[in-house]
């Protein structure tokens, strides 16, 4: 009896370190590197949850990547809703700070990017809650970088970073 108890006692105390252990380091990658995320709605169609209520696209978000708010034309992106901070919305971005972008049903018919701003868009134009309604985001709202589809198992692939070409700015600031 004495002998089990001493077993339940080791596998318990070795249980705890692993767990003390684990759990920061978990918290850490979720927070600092990588995390998944479920994309619900609309917005996004036909990149993400073409099929529309029938099923959800699984997506890889890399915090990693915009950590020093390094974003491209065509990435899609995860970001704090500037309307609702409690939620996270998913968008293209379509422009950068200093692009003039064609607005499409903003208040104004052109805009130039702030710095520190981008300009996002839902590919599914007029199912979209983006910078259109909004205006454009400041990069601290920036969450990560979706990178790739996980799930479902069909639709698993890299998720490219493309512009559609009615999209592009009207004229640009590269640096």
């Amino acid at each position: 009896m004495a002998q089990s108890q001493g077993w339940v006692k080791r596998y318990f105390k070795a249980f705890c370190k692993g767990f003390f252990v684990a759990v920061p380091v978990a918290v850490t990658f979720l927070d600092q590197v990588a995390c998944v995320a479920r994309v619900e709605g609309a917005s996004m169609q036909p990149s993400l949850n073409p099929d529309g209520s029938r099923s959800s696209d699984v997506v890889l978000l890399n915090h990693w990547e915009v950590r020093n708010f390094k974003v491209h034309r065509g990435d899609i992106v995860s970001l704090v809703s500037p309307k609702n901070p409690g939620q996270k919305i998913i968008k293209r971005v379509i422009a950068l700070e200093g692009d003039i972008i064609k607005t499409m049903g903003h208040k104004n018919r052109y805009v130039k990017v702030p710095r520190g701003h981008i300009w996002v868009e839902g590919d599914h134009h007029g199912h979209s809650f983006d910078s259109n309604s909004f205006g454009p985001v400041s990069l601290g709202l920036l969450h990560a970088h979706a990178t790739h589809i996980l799930w479902p198992p069909e639709r698993w692939r890299r998720l490219e970073s493309v512009l559609p070409p009615e999209r592009l700015p009207v004229q640009t600031e590269d640096k």
